[in-house]
């Protein structure tokens, strides 16, 4: 048996975007299901808005993956304050600073990435959504 996790973020009438540009970042397809693919109406109970995403999710080749829904405007929405961080690791400075320069596109630098004590390169941007990105480049092993 095996486990895995996967982020899921909560949005507010912002998830297809969201996963869009995610995937144009990460790559991958987007998938998504709405709510009136789901059979809710906009008159129900919670509010559900038919357009907006009831589940949706990317999982690319590279081993990316994170899932978003539209939280409906009855129910109660707050995206808090460094509520959850997503951590995207990898080996290729490259490949992490590709995924940086497009995440800083609108986004707000909290930590510029750069080499720190603990890796090779660390750094953290709130991206254009409100999600905060921390992506590091992992340090050799040397047992």
């Amino acid at each position: 048996m095996s486990v895995t996790t996967t982020t899921h973020l909560n949005f507010r009438g912002q998830a297809r975007e969201a996963l869009d540009f995610y995937a144009s970042v990460f790559g991958g397809e987007v998938m998504a299901f709405t709510f009136a693919q789901g059979g809710d109406e906009r008159d129900t109970a919670d509010g559900a808005v038919a357009e907006q995403i009831k589940w949706g999710g990317i999982q690319a080749p590279n081993g990316f993956a994170v899932m978003a829904f539209d939280v409906p405007p009855a129910r109660a929405y707050d995206a808090g304050t460094d509520a959850v961080y997503v951590s995207v690791r990898g080996t290729d400075p490259e490949e992490i600073t590709g995924y940086w320069k497009a995440l800083v596109d609108g986004g707000t630098v909290r930590a510029e990435l750069a080499p720190a004590g603990y890796a090779p390169l660390y750094g953290m941007v709130t991206d254009r959504f409100g999600v905060t990105w921390v992506l590091d480049v992992l340090p050799p092993y040397n047992g």
